[in-house]
């Protein structure tokens, strides 16, 4: 059996500069060049230097507003929440500004929106990824919307956090125009599926519910065959009023074909449902980790 296993630290921590570099790398290479507002403190970040290009050459560093906006939001955590809250945040929110204060101002995509919003977000999950491994944040609107809920039980984090964002983008669309804010909606649903896939990485597999009466027997053939495990399940049949036994089996994508086939070859009226298992961990797949 494989047992809980904790990432060493140092390992977190390296999750934590890697994906905080690609974060920032995103933001500072990608976004601010195509004046892509995609929420959280960034975000305030690109719109702050554009207004204030007239007074600042250059406008004020996206570094410093970055961590500017997030020493009040960790003071106030801090007091609201506790220190235990805080953690390894505090250390990614601190990476994500040294990364954008050291990362040279150079545009990585020009003339391109959709490039821009495609790649940029494919490049921002793999960080948010990296560092959500590390059961880190990144601070900002995630942290502002604990704050908030502490205060609004009746709402969720993630929907305070949804309405904190909306209300970027929409500045966002304002300053630069509703053409862009359309392109860092696209941004937004790329970062979140690319960093969903990140967490889950190559854990996808296949659950199979089998419902025959030669249970017995198949049970034994998939057993064999693709080597892999099967849990019975007793149950009724509504409609025939007869007792089953529900066979219950996690496979992998390619060992589902042989499933089926080894299953058909039994009974020809078995009912076969199939499923996605999102995350599958333990013995004959991955670690508990």
């Amino acid at each position: 059996m494989h047992r809980y296993r904790e990432k060493p630290v140092f390992i977190k921590y390296a999750y934590i500069v890697v994906g905080t570099g690609i974060v920032s790398f995103a933001i500072k290479c990608i976004y601010e060049p195509n004046s892509l507002v995609v929420g959280g403190f960034s975000g305030l970040a690109i719109i702050i230097k554009n207004l204030t290009e007239g007074i600042l050459p250059g406008g004020i560093p996206l570094w410093f507003t970055n961590a500017a906006l997030n020493v009040p939001v960790f003071l106030a955590a801090l007091k609201v929440k506790g220190r235990s809250f805080i953690g390894r945040t505090l250390f990614a929110t601190a990476m994500v500004s040294v990364w954008l204060g050291v990362l040279p101002e150079f545009s990585f995509i020009q003339d391109n929106l959709l490039l821009a919003a495609v790649f940029g977000g494919a490049l921002q999950g793999v960080g948010m990824g990296l560092v959500f491994s590390a059961r880190a944040t990144t601070g900002g609107t995630d942290m502002v919307g604990a704050i908030i809920q502490n205060y609004l039980r009746q709402f969720s984090v993630a929907k305070i956090m949804m309405v904190l964002d909306a209300v970027i983008v929409i500045a966002g669309g304002y300053v630069f125009g509703i053409e862009r804010a359309l392109y860092a909606i696209i941004t937004i649903v790329v970062v979140n599926r690319i960093a969903d896939a990140m967490i889950e990485g190559v854990k996808f597999a296949k659950a199979a519910f089998i419902i025959t009466d030669r249970y017995d027997e198949v049970a034994e053939t998939v057993m064999h065959g693709v080597d892999r495990g099967l849990t019975g399940i007793y149950a009724k049949g509504m409609y025939t009023g007869k007792d089953r036994c529900l066979l219950y089996c996690v496979v992998t994508k390619k060992e589902l074909v042989q499933l089926k086939e080894l299953v058909g070859r039994i009974d020809e009226n078995a009912f076969i449902i199939v499923s996605d298992a999102r995350e599958v961990m333990g013995e004959g797949f991955f670690p508990v980790e």
